[in-house]
């Protein structure tokens, strides 16, 4: 499996969210979106995009989002490396002296897997319950 940095293509993107059932967004939204991810990284397996990972932030805050392993890739360890490979980003690019939060929302019985890379069930005794709102249009 070879690991490649922005280089995440609309199709991809698409073709992996509905590969595990996730509904997609129009287009234009995910193209904006595409175009102002802080970071990305897909999984390569003979020139087929197998997985990938999306990082959006602030270089104070960042959000984990997309990450979407194809279900004949799963239960390789591929979504772990690319949750590795997102993670030095953000300890890359945070200054010394410095700290950074970094967010996600888990798929419902995905928590413990996240809860292994160090991340934290919201609320906790730090933080309050997570929010969410959804606007149609």
């Amino acid at each position: 499996m070879e690991y490649k940095e922005n280089m995440l293509s609309y199709e991809d993107y698409y073709r992996l969210r509905a590969s595990v059932g996730w509904k997609n967004f129009s287009r234009l939204q995910a193209e904006t979106a595409l175009n102002h991810s802080l970071y990305t990284v897909i999984a390569v397996e003979n020139d087929h995009t197998a997985a990938m990972g999306r990082l959006i932030g602030d270089g104070q805050y960042y959000m984990i989002v997309d990450v979407i392993v194809h279900p004949n890739f799963q239960k390789q360890k591929i979504g772990t490396s690319i949750l590795h490979i997102l993670l030095d980003y953000i300890d890359h690019h945070t200054p010394d002296g410095g700290r950074a939060s970094v967010q996600l929302i888990a798929e419902k019985g995905k928590e413990s897997f996240y809860e292994t890379l160090g991340f934290k069930r919201v609320p906790h005794e730090f933080c309050g319950s997570g929010m969410r709102k959804i606007i149609h249009k």
